[in-house]
């Protein structure tokens, strides 16, 4: 069953996140498996996400990540959303997507993004201060640049192998990385939780302001969102509370921890802030039966006009979001794209 608009691609991303006493090596391994499993499903991309220091997050590295998830898939593109790159040199991140695109070519995503470390202490171990992100144009033309033989900060510097290859570039909007994006003439990708006003005008700015570009001829908009499918929606909500939680704990505790289950959360006594902030990290997620799933879905792609919709569900109960995963897939008719051999 197809209800959602033909043409849309679905992808997911994986944020590497631990459950409550687990070692973080589990979360990777889990991390590897859910991208053969959705692979399977007919989901269009996989990537991962970059995090430091952060206590429920097992993600730090996530080129690392991204090559393991390529040698164990042949069809799903693979890349990162993404690498942050004012915590990199550029030079070093175009040397690690060539030979990422070297080895599996024609599968590998560049997704970098704006954020730095969240707190003095990380930004110190990165070497990188609170203002370490203004120089994001600057480092993404260099970044390009490499690839195309075209940089100019570093003359006679050669990115070795990754002068000449095309893996494909996106930026992630926190910011002005709409305006960014468009400046580059690279696909965006907008997160909805960033509310809709704020996601319609970072899109708005982004196709009005596009500079086609030898990475892109038009401007191709990834929506970024929560979404989970389940036979009722009790249980869908049961999917999302514990990431939820763990979001409204680091807003008012300081650090996000590792996940626990919906019945525990549940059974919290939660202060009055906590609930607030419970409440505003569910807001702007899409949750229920497939029917009222598929409803609020449309609305944002009638909204928006996206080219494609990025999931980025986590769950304590990772079975159920495996089973999600597949409701959605049968959503967007997608499987069967696979199934005739239609890999990309």
């Amino acid at each position: 069953m197809n209800v959602l608009p033909p043409g849309v691609r679905f992808s997911v991303l994986d944020r590497s996140l631990t459950l409550e006493g687990e070692h973080p090596a589990s979360a990777l391994r889990h991390a590897v498996a859910f991208a053969r499993d959705v692979e399977r499903l007919g989901y269009h991309r996989f990537w991962v996400a970059e995090h430091h220091s952060v206590p429920g997050v097992a993600g730090s590295a996530p080129t690392v990540l991204a090559a393991a998830v390529a040698a164990v898939t042949e069809r799903i593109r693979v890349g990162t959303g993404g690498v942050m790159l004012p915590n990199h040199q550029p030079l070093v991140v175009a040397e690690q997507f060539g030979v990422l695109e070297s080895l599996y070519p024609g599968r590998i995503d560049l997704g970098v993004g704006r954020s730095v470390g969240f707190t003095d202490g990380i930004r110190a171990a990165l070497g990188r201060g609170k203002d370490a992100a203004e120089d994001f144009p600057d480092r993404l033309a260099e970044l390009l640049g490499y690839f195309l033989g075209t940089q100019d900060a570093h003359p006679g510097v050669h990115a070795r192998p990754a002068e000449g290859l095309r893996p494909a570039p996106f930026v992630l909007a926190t910011g002005a990385g709409a305006d960014h994006a468009a400046l580059a003439g690279v696909p965006l990708v907008v997160a909805a939780a960033i509310g809709e006003e704020r996601m319609l005008s970072a899109i708005e700015r982004y196709r009005s302001a596009f500079r086609p570009s030898a990475w892109s001829s038009r401007p191709y908009v990834v929506v970024a969102g929560t979404v989970a499918v389940a036979d009722t929606a009790e249980a869908a909500h049961d999917l999302l509370l514990p990431e939820a939680w763990a979001a409204a704990y680091s807003r008012t505790r300081g650090t996000f921890p590792p996940l626990i289950p919906a019945e525990r959360i549940r059974a919290t006594a939660m202060s009055p802030r906590e609930r607030e902030h419970l409440e505003a990290a569910l807001r702007d997620q899409v949750h229920g039966t497939a029917e009222s799933v598929a409803g609020e879905l449309a609305g944002l792609f009638a909204r928006t006009d996206a080219d494609e919709f990025l999931v980025t569900t986590s769950a304590y109960d990772r079975a159920g979001r495996l089973d999600s995963a597949r409701r959605l897939a049968e959503l967007a008719g997608i499987a069967p794209r696979i199934a005739a051999g239609a890999a990309r």
